[in-house]
């Protein structure tokens, strides 16, 4: 039976951590391990998260002597994960039910998928459904597929193998550290997308400035973009020249622009269709 690993990078979401511990725990599908790393919280996480997993031995819990980032301690969750199967849930988020029966049965039918993705569900502070997050498409996968604008987010999963044949997560990021390995993983082998939510998307504030957060991530995200391009050996786009050194973002995102156009989304919707056929 396949074996899953749910990666956990916790920072200061302890008071979030219980619907999240709670969902795995409720799995239908039973052969899996939680890796979770405490990133130097400086609320009482870590004391919340141990009461939650001291009775069950698939949790595994790690802690940083420093923080160190979103992007280090995600990398590090790979280095424990044992599993066949990885996906990324965040501490305060949570998963359906059947989200990893249905997610690996997937992989079972089909050997050579490197990813398979589903929809998820847009949620409250209480983590109350509000909406289907709309954005979320089954892709047409080439050297040219940026996930801009989003088509592919949570709940994603991937194959232990497929993970190391790639540079794997990069430590030094702060932002965007999910849209880096989902480029990465696509660069590997072929992806499904499961027409219905699997995972809880929990929004909230910690008390920064959402637009400054947006920011940065925006510029995280088109950062990440050049170096994928320059690692796919790209020299122009849709007959605009890639820069050799990113200056800014609007400068990556303007080469992208054409893949917003409605000629561009249709052409991309039949090549999905004639490769479901």
């Amino acid at each position: 039976m396949i074996k899953f690993s749910i990666l956990i990078a916790n920072y200061n979401n302890g008071k979030y951590f219980k619907e999240c511990c709670h969902s795995l725990i409720n799995q239908t599908y039973r052969n899996w391990e939680a890796v979770i790393i405490d990133d130097a919280s400086t609320d009482n996480s870590v004391e919340i998260i141990e009461s939650l997993i001291k009775n069950d031995y698939r949790f595994k819990l790690y802690q940083n002597d420093t923080n160190q980032g979103c992007g280090f301690t995600k990398a590090a969750c790979m280095q424990y994960a044992q599993g066949d199967l990885c996906a990324y849930l965040d501490p305060d988020d949570a998963l359906y039910p059947e989200a990893l029966e249905k997610t690996a049965e997937e992989f079972i039918h089909k050997k050579d998928l490197a990813a398979v993705y589903s929809q998820m569900k847009l949620c409250d502070e209480n983590l109350n459904p509000v909406s289907t997050y709309a954005g979320t498409k089954q892709i047409y996968n080439n050297r040219y597929f940026f996930n801009y604008p989003i088509q592919v987010a949570h709940f994603f999963a991937f194959t232990r193998e497929t993970y190391l044949r790639t540079r794997g997560i990069n430590p030094y990021l702060k932002n965007a550290v999910d849209q880096d390995l989902y480029l990465k993983i696509l660069e590997q082998g072929e992806v499904k997308h499961l027409k219905e939510p699997l995972y809880l998307y929990r929004i909230h504030s910690h008390g920064i400035s959402q637009d400054q957060a947006k920011q940065s991530a925006k510029d995280s995200f088109a950062r990440i973009i050049h170096e994928t391009m320059k690692r796919r050996g790209l020299k122009s786009i849709n007959n605009k020249t890639v820069p050799e050194i990113f200056t800014s973002s609007q400068e990556i995102f303007e080469l992208l622009t054409y893949q917003t156009n409605r000629m561009h989304r249709i052409i991309s919707k039949i090549k999905v269709t004639l490769d479901n056929i």
